[in-house]
């Protein structure tokens, strides 16, 4: 078979370019990213409980819908957050081989079975399963130089005009706004208006609901045998603010007729006044773009930015773009990087070879089965369902010492048989592989071998090991297939006998002289060695034991990490104020991080938020920025490295009181949150009280900071934030007739919101909110203003059945495995590394109380399973 290979150059030459032919169709269909997908699937539940205290959405919604779903197929662990705004938001994660879209199907079926146990309220406004998409593409922001244009309008503008346009970019899996001033159509209460006619806001309620909606009253002159049919239409659902105003409540004893005006102003404005951002400086809207798993980032982010820019000419005059992240920058760097260490590894192999083999037409030999090996491995990539990545391109940057090899071994054995004597370099190809094909065909197979192991490691950190690994073994077996075609026909065709007598001269030769000299002097001392160590046979025994002895103590004292942290050309700022501050105040500290940040060195744009946390959810304690650096050649000095600018950032946030301020990269990996550091779970098993919970959880907090290797570690939890707590005298309410839910009700509609009903405008669907103007819901002595009816029909003072009494309580409350639980996140001081932090979690969890425990999640979760996996990879490599 060989001797065909060799007496049939063509055939040989065919083969090859086939291989490479079908890398160029691979290189030319592969995604593009920078690691692989390797997020578990992930399934978000989220609902809303309108006007209702953390502590109330997590009893009412989220414990039902979390024991429900406890133990779906594949899950691994799930994670639950409520808020004093309402929200409940559960987090599903999956093993890694799991169908994410069977994964949202198997959630939504068990969620259905909570739907009867959940408040009417959170049913009314639905209770969404999702999908959760993981890999952020870019950040974008809006922001309006205009006055005439506020936040309110330009998230509406982008919800119209941009947002629908975004999602139809193939690959796009979410456009996520970091914002919530959707329109809404707002109805205002007046209390002692309603007061003063007997209404309550239930009244108001059941008034939209009867005037403002579709009906369909069918078609006259069908089945009749008439010539036409006529559909009769109706209006519908009201759609702008006079129409509302002039709902009819009642009729009057006086003939005229009590409308809406009358007792409410209404006004299309936000569905709420929690979050407002600003970018530059201006009143601003940011979004996350987000890819489907699979799909080429770099086509994806060319696709939106031509849309962007057809997009743009039709924005309002005073509306600018802001792109404070764009993945394919970095992603660019990097490709770019290993693409020019690529080349260099050719080269330094090429230059290598030649100096050894110290023939053009021998070095050009394995020079051509490197390409060959390395392009036709990408076919195999697509095959296997990979992407161009840096772990595959890492490998290919390995697999250029690796694949050189066979090569060199059939020439170097070529070369043999012509000065051992052969006549024509054919006969010595002969001669030479059929003593050598056998050792080809047995070193490809154990190279392989070596990385079998990796590829059978679970989990996430698996995909990267597997990639990795294959991606070896692949380039390996081509460059086998090339020593046994390739490799031998162009050994026949290139090389020449030669008299080894014939004197060369010339620069080069004297090098060539001098280079085999010395070589030939180191190959005899070292030769002498091996005497030394195969007469004293202790002395190998002594070595290999002390090898193992510093394998083992390295392997202790190494810092340890899933990967280290890299300059993405981002920072991530998170603020939290004290308990209870108003997003004024909130306000107040993210304009200061603004105007002493941007005067940094290395610092292009920054953007922020107010009432939302990256790490703690909503609040109008929390705010949020994006630090957008300048491109890293411009940032070549020490001083605007990210690490240094990220030092001077937290010497700025030391001057500004009252304020937690903590900045950090984004994460190397994307899907795992969006901090880095580490991230660990206190779970409190014993369902004790909220006060404690803090409490341990301030202490634990305490001891990690103790620690040299701890830059930070933080938690939002906290229970003193002022509440009131609503007592109702239930036997005085009983007396007069008042119904308990006509209380609570009417508690809603005043100091909360009441979700009415939905309205249609621009092409979109918006809600009916009714809820009493903010100046009339200020402080407790307002509660005077609001009346409800008892069951004689008169109006009383809703005081008579209510107090207010002041407690403190969680702004957010979460859960991790059933168990009330608080998320502790954190980074390390330079010099430390993840595992670092692992190992001081592990030390400070021992010191607990017996009724908690530490559960990781996120990327440290990952790290701590890999590292269980690895040591027995490893000891099988």
């Amino acid at each position: 078979m060989l001797k065909t290979f060799i007496e049939r150059p063509v055939l040989s030459t065919v083969i090859s370019i086939i291989i490479v032919i079908l890398g160029v169709l691979g290189i030319l269909t592969l995604p593009v990213e920078q690691y692989p997908d390797i997020a578990p699937p992930t399934i978000q539940v989220s609902a809303t409980y309108p006007g209702a205290s953390a502590e109330t959405v997590m009893e009412s919604v989220i414990v039902p819908i979390e024991e429900q779903i406890n133990g779906v197929e594949g899950m691994t662990y799930i994670t639950s957050t409520a808020t004093n705004n309402g929200t409940a938001n559960i987090t599903v994660y999956f093993k890694q081989n799991i169908d994410p879209d069977i994964a949202a199907v198997n959630v939504q079926n068990r969620v259905a079975r909570a739907n009867p146990l959940l408040p009417q309220a959170v049913l009314q406004t639905g209770v969404i399963t999702q999908k959760q998409q993981t890999s952020a593409l870019m950040f974008l922001s809006v922001y309006s130089k205009n006055p005439d244009y506020d936040g309110t309008f330009v998230q509406n503008y982008l919800k119209i005009n941009v947002i629908p346009a975004l999602q139809r970019v193939y690959g796009v899996g979410a456009v996520n706004v970091f914002a919530s001033q959707e329109y809404s159509m707002r109805i205002w209460l007046k209390p002692d208006k309603l007061a003063a006619y007997g209404l309550i806001p239930s009244d108001i309620v059941n008034v939209l609901n009867e005037q403002s909606l579709e009906a369909s009253a069918g078609a006259l002159g069908q089945n009749n045998g008439e010539a036409f049919t006529y559909t009769i239409t109706y209006s519908g659902r009201f759609k702008n603010v006079d129409q509302y105003e002039n709902i009819i409540i009642k009729a009057l004893d006086n003939g005229s007729y009590l409308r809406l005006k009358d007792v409410a102003g209404v006004e299309l404005d936000a569905q709420s006044y929690s979050t407002n951002g600003f970018t530059y400086g201006y009143p601003a809207v940011n979004m996350g773009i987000f890819q489907t798993p699979g799909s080429n980032a770099q086509d994806i982010i060319n696709e939106i930015k031509v849309n962007l820019d057809e997009l743009k000419k039709d924005f309002p005059e005073g509306l600018e773009l802001f792109i404070a992240y764009d993945t394919n920058d970095f992603l660019e760097a990097s490709i770019h990087k290993v693409v020019e260490t690529l080349i260099e590894a050719f080269f330094l192999v090429f230059v290598v070879v030649f100096i050894f083999l110290q023939d053009f037409r021998s070095t050009l030999i394995p020079a051509i089965a490197v390409p060959v090996a390395i392009v036709g491995t990408f076919f195999f990539l697509n095959i296997f369902g990979f992407s161009i990545n840096l772990l595959t391109l890492f490998a290919l940057v390995l697999a250029i010492g690796i694949v050189v090899d066979d090569a060199i071994v059939v020439v170097e054995a070529v070369h043999a048989k012509i000065d051992a004597g052969a006549k024509s370099a054919k006969g010595a190809t002969m001669d030479a592989m059929h003593e050598i094909s056998g050792a080809i065909i047995s070193i490809t197979l154990v190279m392989a071998a070596v990385f079998i192991p990796v590829t059978f490691i679970q989990g996430p950190t698996g995909v990267f090991y597997k990639q990795f690994g294959l991606t070896l073994i692949v380039a390996i077996i081509i460059s086998a297939v090339n020593a046994l075609t390739l490799s031998p026909a162009l050994c026949a065709l290139l090389l020449k006998p030669h008299d080894e007598h014939e004197k060369k001269k010339g620069f080069l030769q004297r090098f060539y002289n001098a280079f085999n000299a010395g070589f030939d002097a180191s190959v005899e001392r070292y030769g002498k060695i091996l005497h030394v160590f195969y007469h004293r046979k202790w002395l190998t025994i002594l070595f290999l034991a002390l090898a193992v002895v510093g394998i083992m103590w390295t392997s202790k004292t190494t810092p340890t990490g899933f990967v280290p942290n890299e300059d993405r050309g981002l920072i991530f700022v998170d603020i939290q104020l004290p308990a209870g501050a108003s997003i004024d105040r909130t306000n107040e500290v993210n304009w200061e991080v603004y105007n002493k940040a941007k005067e940094l060195p290395g610092v292009e744009g920054i953007s922020f938020i107010n009432g939302r946390s990256l790490i703690s959810g909503d609040g109008s304690n929390y705010g949020i920025a994006f630090i957008k650096l300048k491109d890293w050649k411009e940032r070549e000095s020490e001083e605007t490295s990210i690490n240094a600018l990220i030092g001077r950032l937290f010497g700025i946030a030391a001057t500004i009181p009252d304020a937690n301020i903590i900045f950090f990269s984004p994460p190397s990996i994307p899907g795992f949150g969006l901090a880095g550091g580490f991230e660990v779970n206190l779970l409190d098993r014993s369902g004790g009280s909220f006060e404690q919970l803090d409490a341990t959880n301030k202490e634990f907090i305490g001891n990690l900071m103790s620690n040299a290797g701890i830059q930070y570690a933080q938690s939002s939890f906290n229970t003193k934030y002022p509440q009131y707590e609503m007592v109702i005298n239930v036997p005085l309410a009983k007396q007069m007739g008042v119904p308990i839910n006509s209380i609570f009700s009417t508690m809603q509609g005043y100091i909360g919101s009441i979700y009415a009903a939905d309205f249609a405008r621009f092409g979109k669907q918006y809600r009916v909110y009714v809820q009493a103007l903010p100046e009339d819901r200020a402080e407790v002595g307002d509660l005077n203003k609001i009346y409800i009816k008892t069951g004689s029909g008169e109006m009383t003072p809703i005081t008579q059945f209510v107090t207010l009494k002041r407690v403190y309580g969680p702004q957010s409350v979460t859960r991790f495995n059933l168990y009330n639980s608080t998320k502790v996140t954190g980074a390390t001081n330079p010099g430390f590394s993840t595992g670092d932090a692992i190992n001081i979690v592990e030390a400070e969890a021992a010191k607990l109380p017996s009724d908690y425990s530490i559960a990781y999640s996120g990327l440290t979760r990952e790290e701590v399973n890999a590292g269980n996996q690895t040591v027995v990879i490893f000891i099988l490599c």
